[in-house]
């Protein structure tokens, strides 16, 4: 992807989670999007930037019900 002057645009991915994973996971998440990324829009892996935010569970909710409610 490069843009108007030639330099290469900076792909940006946000992954929302909700909380709980481990570092590894989220390692192993991070490494295989930006592979993706990498092969999808042709950018080499340093111009790749992913954020994971992790959602606690008492901050989202389905169906009016938050995650962090007992399940009945």
């Amino acid at each position: 992807m490069l843009n108007m002057k030639g330099s290469v645009h900076m792909p940006f991915v946000t992954i929302e989670l909700l909380e709980g994973r481990t570092p590894e996971q989220k390692r192993e998440l991070m490494e295989k999007i930006t592979k993706v990324v990498c092969e999808t829009v042709n950018v080499p892996a340093e111009r790749v930037h992913v954020f994971i935010e992790d959602l606690k569970k008492d901050h989202y909710a389905v169906a009016g019900k938050f995650m962090s409610d007992p399940k009945e």
